[in-house]
């Protein structure tokens, strides 16, 4: 089985820029929720969904199922302050700390 490049595209919903993504390793494309919350001035409640323990525990399961450069060491310090009121994390800061 080859393994092709992600091949990523744009559409434009409602004006709004959406990322749609197709892996190469099935028949699924993956559409960008960022993309979609941005366009609704949803910074926030990607950052506030991101707080939620349920959330990174399903972000989690997610990752280990689908990244095999996941770093599980790093995830479990980040599961550990999910719920604080001072946790906060980013997208950009997900990736950076949990993808080798």
């Amino acid at each position: 089985m080859s393994k092709e490049k992600p091949f990523k595209t744009t559409i434009v919903v409602h004006g709004a820029e959406i990322t749609v993504t197709s892996t190469g390793f099935d028949d699924n494309d993956y559409i960008s929720l960022t993309d979609m919350l941005k366009a609704k001035d949803g910074d926030f409640f990607i950052s506030d969904w991101l707080r939620n323990r349920n959330t990174l525990e399903f972000l989690g399961v997610w990752e280990k199922m689908y990244n095999p450069n996941f770093n599980y060491g790093e995830f479990a310090i980040i599961k550990s302050q999910a719920g604080l009121n001072s946790y906060k994390i980013s997208v950009k800061e997900w990736v950076a700390k949990t993808c080798y």
